[in-house]
C-alpha cells in the first residue's frame, strides 16, 4: 500500500484526456516532432514482428485479439496493443516497446493473456496508470506493484518471481525515456549469443524514419546487410561508416537474426 501512495496518478477523472494524451498533444502543438513520430503508424506488423523476434502470429494476437474455445462456442481475447491502423494492422514507434514489455512477461514466461490483461487493469484503476507498458514508472514502484499483482494472479514460485523480475528489469533497461518519462528509444536484443548489456542496435523513431539503425553512426542495419550480401567486405563497409568491425558484424547479426 506504501508503494501505491507514492506512484504518481496518470489517469484524470471520467471524461477527461489522460496526462499520456494532453502531454502528446502539447509536445505538438510546440512543434516538437518526436512524439508524433512515436505515435505514426509506421511497421507492419511482420516488420515489427522481426525487429522485436517476435512470431508474427503471436504479436497478430496481441494487436487484433484472437478467439478461443469455451463450452458454449467461441470467445474471443481483446487486443492488448492498440495500433494507429489496424485493416492493415501497423504499428507505431510506442506499439513496439509496448510489445516488447509484453514480450519479456508473456513470451519469455508463458503465461495467459487473461491474467495479464487483468494485471495491466490493476494498474490502470488502482494505479492511476494510463498505458503502463509504456511509462518508466515499470522501473519504479508502480512496477514493482504492477509484478506483485501479476505474480498473485499467475502463483510463480519465489524462484520463478525472481527469475521474472530480472528479466523484466533487462527488458526494461533497453528501453530509453525522455525528461517527461516517455519512450524515445528502443535498444533490441541482437541475438541470445550476445551480451545483454551490449546495446549497437538501436530504433529511434527520429532517425531513419524508425528503422533499426547502428546506434554510434545512425547506419541502417539493412543497408549495411545489403552490402554484405552485395559481396563488399566488414573492413571495406568499416571504414566507409567509421564504424568498427564489430559495429559492422553487429549489424548483419541482428538483420539475420531478426
Amino acid at each position: 500500500m506504501q508503494a501505491q501512495r507514492r506512484v504518481e496518478p496518470v489517469l484524470l477523472e471520467h471524461g477527461r484526456r489522460s496526462q499520456y494524451h494532453d502531454a502528446m498533444r502539447s509536445r505538438t502543438r510546440r512543434g516538437t516532432a518526436t512524439i508524433d513520430a512515436r505515435e505514426r503508424a509506421a511497421y507492419p506488423l511482420a516488420e515489427a514482428a522481426r525487429y522485436l523476434r517476435l512470431a508474427p502470429a503471436t504479436l497478430r494476437s496481441w494487436v487484433l485479439g484472437r478467439p478461443y474455445p469455451t463450452a458454449s462456442g467461441t470467445g474471443r481475447f481483446q487486443p492488448l496493443i492498440h495500433p494507429p491502423s489496424r485493416q492493415p494492422p501497423i504499428l507505431s514507434f510506442s506499439n513496439l516497446i509496448e510489445a516488447h514489455v509484453l514480450r519479456s512477461l508473456r513470451t519469455d514466461h508463458g503465461v495467459s493473456l487473461r491474467a495479464l490483461r487483468t494485471a495491466l487493469r490493476y494498474a490502470e484503476h488502482e494505479l492511476g496508470i494510463e498505458r503502463l507498458l509504456l511509462r518508466k514508472e515499470l522501473c519504479t514502484d508502480a512496477g514493482q506493484v504492477f509484478l506483485d499483482r501479476y505474480r498473485q494472479l499467475i502463483n510463480l514460485s519465489a524462484s520463478g518471481q525472481l527469475a521474472m523480475r530480472r528479466l523484466f528489469d533487462e527488458h526494461l533497461k533497453r528501453v530509453e525515456w525522455d525528461e517527461r518519462r516517455f519512450p524515445i528509444r528502443l535498444y533490441p536484443f541482437v541475438s541470445a549469443e550476445t551480451d545483454a548489456s551490449a546495446k549497437p542496435i538501436a530504433i529511434d523513431p527520429t532517425i531513419a524514419f524508425g528503422r533499426p539503425v547502428v546506434v554510434r553512426m545512425g547506419i541502417a542495419t539493412r543497408t549495411i546487410a545489403e552490402r554484405i550480401d552485395a559481396g563488399e567486405s566488414v573492413s571495406d563497409l568499416a571504414a566507409d561508416y567509421d564504424l568498427s568491425a564489430s559495429e559492422i558484424e553487429q549489424a548483419v547479426l541482428y538483420e539475420r537474426a531478426a
